[in-house]
């Protein structure tokens, strides 16, 4: 059932306040946050229609911020959100991170940490678990691929330097930048962070991949291992 809060269905509205036709005759710039949200989630529920459970959202989470590093488990405890409309949420936030990633020229040159920053920043920093990335570069630092090489708390058992080399050795890899995020947004390194850029330091050495920095992403920032000495 598609009602409205004062029992009125969405279809039974005027077709110029209807969200999808709206987006179909005005383009998807026209419409709210709210009303975008309705749209990608298609229904309500019982008691509230598309609109009202997207006004729900938003307000429950705070805003398109809120929204994009909610927690599945916390959209669940929304009333008329289930595992489908998770999904829809998750995957579209996924998308637009995507987006924002692949306009930001992943094929650019690497000179200085800042460079790294700006190429991951929308796709880690909002992140609810560590992700560690692999930057791999040629011998003029330009971005070959960009790999996750792990999912989870930073440790030894997740980050293997045979794992993080095999793909870089495939690519033919000059060089390779370190990357991962921490949730809290604090990007200060932990006591394990360095001692397992030292670890992936020295192997590097071995195999002659040189690992050029180890950039640590937080909500509003970053910190270069390189650049406090410990590379």
């Amino acid at each position: 059932m598609e009602s409205t809060k004062n029992g009125v269905r969405i279809k039974e509205l005027p077709e110029d306040l209807r969200p999808r036709e709206r987006l179909a005759r005005e383009g998807a710039e026209a419409l709210s946050t709210v009303e975008l949200l309705a749209v990608l989630l298609r229904t309500g529920s019982d008691s509230m229609s598309a609109l009202d459970l997207a006004t729900l959202v938003i307000a429950k989470t705070g805003g398109l911020l809120g929204l994009a590093e909610c927690a599945s488990e916390e959209l669940y405890s929304i009333k008329g959100i289930g595992p489908a409309k998770v999904a829809q949420i998750k995957a579209s936030i996924e998308l637009g991170r995507r987006l924002a990633f692949e306009i930001s020229d992943p094929k650019k040159v690497i000179k200085t940490p800042y460079d790294v920053f700006n190429l991951l920043k929308e796709r880690m920093r909002y992140l609810d678990r560590e992700h560690f990335i692999a930057v791999s570069l040629n011998t003029k630092h330009h971005v070959i691929t960009i790999e996750t090489v792990s999912v989870g708390n930073l440790n030894s058992s997740l980050v293997h330097p045979r794992e993080l080399f095999k793909n870089s050795i495939k690519r033919s890899a000059a060089a390779l930048v370190l990357a991962h995020n921490h949730p809290s947004g604090d990007p200060s390194p932990s006591a394990e962070d360095v001692q397992i850029t030292r670890r992936l330091v020295e192997a590097g050495k071995l195999i002659g991949i040189e690992v050029i920095d180890h950039i640590i992403i937080g909500e509003c920032g970053f910190t270069s291992l390189k650049e406090l000495g410990v590379i």
